[in-house]
């Protein structure tokens, strides 16, 4: 199969794409033929070789953990599936070496959601990680009716879930970004603050003395800092970046996981139009280096995706 892999760790230089073994595919397993692969911070910090005590990973490694496309065969005890079958996944491994950037990627069924026939795979490859790093954290602080979220970072990939999932749940949602992003907010539901230094008495001022009953941090450090100080109740601020902090304040601490479940719901929600994907940027297999480049520089709104 061609693949897009790396044999060393270092900067997108290192990508290279090229013939791979197909998959072996084991008696649980689903073999996906990839048409659409997101790629997400972590696979380029994997690739730079920042994660090995989080992620073993084995070289050559195929990066990637979102995949779309179809079956191309399953396991003797597979039975939720069948080939021709249109899925996404979140298949992230305990190791890493074998991801979803390459023409087959062999998957669990605990990774797999059905994809709905009204979801292109181009959009379908941006849900997974984001989406799912979205839902789980806002489940984590129980977001709800008559809440007010201050979502940190909102108009990233994750963010811009977390907003729409957020106001979904009836929530008035405050988002933060920078001024350029504003528009964007406004029209997936949150009300825009810009980050940055004064973060507090922007939206205190914003809220007329109104609280923030909950806080999903995106982006780490003062965020985390800002979020304790308005939200009263330290329990109902989640971070999914400095586990250590948000834990030491009384916070929360989400690191993704895969959930079949969860993930139909999100496909069902795009699916229906409730849920709106902004894909920032495409790339062909062979212009991966691109992409990752394009992820590391974190100022872009939306996901990125190579399309296989």
């Amino acid at each position: 199969m061609r693949a897009a892999f790396y044999t060393e760790y270092g900067s997108a230089d290192v990508l290279q794409v090229g013939e791979l073994p197909d998959p072996v595919t084991g008696p649980d397993d689903v073999l996906v033929r990839v048409a659409a692969a997101g790629v997400n911070p972590v696979d380029w910090k994997v690739r730079q070789g920042y994660l090995q005590d989080a992620f073993p990973s084995h070289l050559p490694v195929v990066p990637g953990w979102d995949v779309a496309g179809t079956v191309e065969a399953v396991g003797p005890a597979v039975t939720d599936y069948a080939v021709g079958d249109r899925v996404l996944g979140y298949v992230r491994k305990d190791h890493v070496q074998h991801g979803t950037t390459a023409e087959l990627v062999r998957a669990a069924v605990r990774h797999l959601a059905p994809l709905p026939d009204g979801v292109g795979f181009e959009v379908a490859g941006g849900i997974p990680l984001a989406g799912l790093t979205a839902l789980q954290a806002l489940e984590a602080v129980a977001v709800g009716e008559g809440d007010t979220v201050l979502v940190h970072a909102a108009a990233g990939g994750v963010g811009a879930f977390a907003v729409q999932l957020a106001v979904s749940r009836g929530a008035r949602v405050l988002g933060t970004a920078s001024e350029g992003n504003a528009d964007f907010l406004r029209s997936l539901g949150a009300e825009p603050v810009t980050y940055g230094d004064g973060l507090q008495e922007r939206v205190r001022d914003l809220l007329g003395g109104a609280p923030v009953t909950a806080a999903v941090d995106l982006v780490g450090g003062d965020a985390i800092a800002d979020s304790f100080a308005l939200v009263e109740d330290p329990s109902r601020v989640v971070t999914v970046t400095d586990g250590a902090q948000a834990l030491a304040g009384g916070g929360r601490y989400v690191f993704v996981r895969p959930d079949s479940a969860q993930l139909g719901e999100l496909a069902r929600l795009v699916a229906d139009g409730s849920l709106h994907v902004e894909v920032a940027g495409t790339y062909d297999l062979a212009d991966v280096a691109e992409a990752h480049r394009r992820s590391e520089t974190g100022h872009g709104r939306g996901k990125v995706v190579v399309t296989v």
